[in-house]
This record gives structure tokens, C-alpha cells and sequence, in this order.
């Protein structure tokens, strides 16, 4: 079932949105060689609870953190941990929930580590602009086909791997509500997009394969190649003239 969001909840999901995008902000600040995920994670967790709000993800089907820290060939899903020191060079794909009143914002971006390689750089680029492509087509009357098929349409001439594994989603009340929205086309639907839907678009792209495992650990998801990965989500409201991104930092 798909919810569409009175105005009262959409405000609630800004707010969610903000505190959501300032904690990127600040990790991003954060993110160097020699920091471990751990302490970004807690970073995090002291910023949404300053912020009137609950990290979305610790406690959500077992998850013992705040933010997903995922380094290099770790796709989404990365548990925080001491013993994962940042290194020049690096990538890492931040993933974090927010839950502010009963209502959620999540949002993700992959950092460099210092520097790193050009491959690298544009995996990351293309990555973010794989979102705005997605972005750009949802408005009233559209389908969550056309979103796939923007993602999809731009990334495939790079030869990277979309991943089909995990996609993105409606969000609101729930972290994870239905239209399920991948970012390829063969299993998409074309649900059709009304005013006051909110969704979470969220590609995750790999410089190889789009094969992944799941580590014993259930959930860290690592490419089948070990080669790196990158990954970008915003959480948007669909309106009848466009869309209005819910986890910027204005």
C-alpha cells in the first residue's frame, strides 16, 4: 500500500530530512585517514539525539548502529567498527536514517578518503549524477519505471554494474515503504507517482560486476569482484509540477 503524506507529515519528514543531512555534513568534515567507522558512527548518534530525533536504523531488525559505513567493496550495509580505520585512498558510502516525531528521512553519499584514484572519482561522480537523473523525471503522472529507466539509461554506458540486490523505496511513518523503486528496468513497475508520495531513490553502483554476497555477519554486501562500489539517496516528495528533495542541507 502506498501512503501519500498529508502536509503535516511532509513538514515532519523535512525536519527528519535536515537533521538527516547535517549529519552528513559533519561526517563528511569528519572523513579521514586514521578515523575509525566506529567514531563516525557515534559522531553521528551524539547529532541526531542533540537534534530531538532517534538514529532510524539502530534497533531496525537488529541493527546495533546508527549509520551503515560501507569502505570500498562494501556496497550498503556496513557495520561500524573499531578495527575499520580509515586509509588514504579510500571510498566510503555513508547510509543514514533519521526519525524525527514518527517520520524518516534517509540519505546516503559516498566520500573519498584523502586522495583518490580518478576510477574512483568517476564512480563517485557518475554515481550522484545516476540519482539526478532519477530525480529529474519524477513529478505527478509519471512512473517509478521512468525513474529506473533514467538510472539505468545513464549508468549503463560506463559498463559499471547496477546492483539489483537491494533497491530504493517508499519512506514516511516506516524506513521502508512500499513502491519498492530499483534502479533497473527489468523488474520495475509503472506504478504511477501522485502528489504527496514520498520516496527514498538510492543507486548503488559498482565499478565491476553488479553480482554481490552478503557477508556471515547478514549484513555487510560486498561486491562478488571486491572491486569498489558507491552510493547515493535522497529522500524526495513528489509534487504535481516535480519533486522536492527532503534531505538537502538548506
Amino acid at each position: 500500500m502506498i501512503n501519500i503524506k498529508s502536509e503535516r507529515e511532509i513538514g515532519l519528514m523535512k525536519t527528519a530530512g535536515r537533521i538527516t543531512a547535517k549529519v552528513l555534513k559533519a561526517l563528511e568534515e569528519a572523513i579521514k585517514p586514521g578515523v575509525t567507522t566506529l567514531a563516525l558512527d557515534a559522531l553521528a548518534e551524539d547529532i541526531i539525539l542533540k537534534s530531538d530525533a532517534k538514529p532510524a536504523f539502530k534497533g531496525y531488525r537488529g541493527y546495533g548502529y546508527t549509520i551503515c559505513a560501507s569502505v570500498n567493496e562494501v556496497v550498503i550495509h556496513g557495520i561500524p567498527s573499531s578495527k575499520t580505520i580509515l586509509k588514504e585512498g579510500d571510498i566510503i558510502s555513508i547510509d543514514v536514517g533519521v526519525n524525527y516525531k514518527g517520520y524518516h528521512g534517509d540519505s546516503a553519499k559516498t566520500f573519498a578518503v584523502g586522495s583518490i584514484s580518478d576510477n574512483d572519482k568517476l564512480l563517485i561522480e557518475r554515481t550522484e549524477t545516476a540519482l539526478y537523473k532519477g530525480l529529474s523525471v519524477i513529478q505527478a503522472g509519471k512512473t517509478v519505471y521512468e525513474i529506473s529507466k533514467a538510472i539505468e539509461d545513464y549508468i549503463k554506458v560506463f559498463n559499471y554494474g547496477i546492483v539489483e540486490m537491494f533497491t530504493g523505496h517508499g519512506v514516511g511513518k516506516n524506513l521502508h515503504e512500499d513502491p519498492m523503486i530499483p534502479n533497473f528496468t527489468k523488474e520495475s513497475e509503472h506504478i504511477v507517482l501522485e502528489s504527496g508520495m514520498t520516496l527514498a531513490i538510492e543507486p548503488m553502483v559498482n565499478i565491476g560486476t553488479k553480482d554481490v554476497l552478503i557477508l556471515k555477519d547478514g549484513w555487510t554486501c560486498i561486491t562478488k569482484d571486491r572491486k569498489k562500489s558507491a552510493h547515493f539517496e535522497h529522500s524526495v516528495v513528489v509534487t504535481e509540477s516535480g519533486y522536492e528533495i527532503l534531505t538537502d542541507n538548506t
